[in-house]
């Protein structure tokens, strides 16, 4: 990971030198919110994997993920998708609580699809306001983050940015993801991405995630999808994996979790 930022940035609420900082009482500054499990029941998502059948598979993936990205000395892992409707939200959202029911864990959920931010939608919750203020330095992460029990903050987005791709290759948001690291120390960030195929956002964030996961739809994506999403970012960003939703037999077949 990239050296600690610099105290000129904005994130941070008092000019004291980083190594003052207690992730343990950022997290407690952090606004506590409860998740309505009727809400994200009736969204797909879950935080006991006893309720739903997708449960043992997503604590698979979260073990393997973690794991994966221990032996690397990774922290952030993107989640993608060739198009739009692939499930990478979804997927992203039940990966980020099947990780915080570790105990004793820290794990950060992030909505960076800026163009068309939904995970507030997913998981029931209002956002805290523009998540380009935290990414820009104008607000501090204290003010936009929130925080659900002890081991899972998430980082919301009030409003879509028609220049996205012009805010995430900007440095600016590569200090504030680093000024995350030093503020929240997280073991696992878990960043919904855009698309991968519709627009630059996704390589944008190339100095600033470890590796990604490409969702694919079983009911529409194709081959050549996973493909061109594979061409895309080789020599630019690690593919830790592909994960199927909406399984069905469609010809698929180099469908797999563990590259990397």
């Amino acid at each position: 990971m990239a050296d600690a930022p610099q105290l000129e940035r904005d994130v941070f609420t008092e000019n004291y030198p980083l190594t003052l900082f207690d992730p343990a009482r950022v997290w407690e500054s952090l606004n506590a919110v409860t998740l309505n499990g009727d809400i994200l029941a009736g969204n797909g998502l879950f935080t006991n994997p006893d309720e739903n059948p997708a449960g043992p598979a997503f604590d698979i993936l979260r073990t393997r993920i973690s794991q994966a990205m221990a032996e690397r000395g990774w922290r952030r892992i993107g989640i993608t998708s060739p198009t739009h409707g692939c499930g990478k939200s979804f997927t992203a959202a039940n990966l980020a609580l099947s990780l915080a029911r570790r105990p004793g864990s820290r794990t950060v959920l992030i909505d960076l699809d800026l163009r068309r931010p939904n995970l507030h939608s997913l998981l029931g919750l209002t956002p805290e306001g523009a998540l380009r203020d935290f990414l820009d330095g104008s607000q501090p992460l204290e003010s936009m983050f929130v925080r659900v029990g002890r081991t899972l903050a998430i980082g919301l987005n009030a409003e879509a940015a028609s220049d996205a791709g012009d805010i995430l290759h900007a440095p600016e948001s590569k200090r504030a993801f680093e000024a995350m690291d030093v503020q929240l120390d997280p073991e696992i960030v878990v960043i919904d991405l855009p698309p991968a195929l519709v627009s630059d956002d996704v390589i944008a964030m190339g100095d600033k995630i470890d590796a990604v996961v490409i969702v694919v739809d079983g009911t529409r994506s194709t081959a050549r999808d996973i493909r061109a999403c594979e061409a895309l970012f080789e020599g630019r960003i690690p593919v830790m994996g592909v994960v199927l939703n909406r399984a069905q037999d469609r010809g698929l077949g180099r469908l797999r979790y563990g590259k990397g």
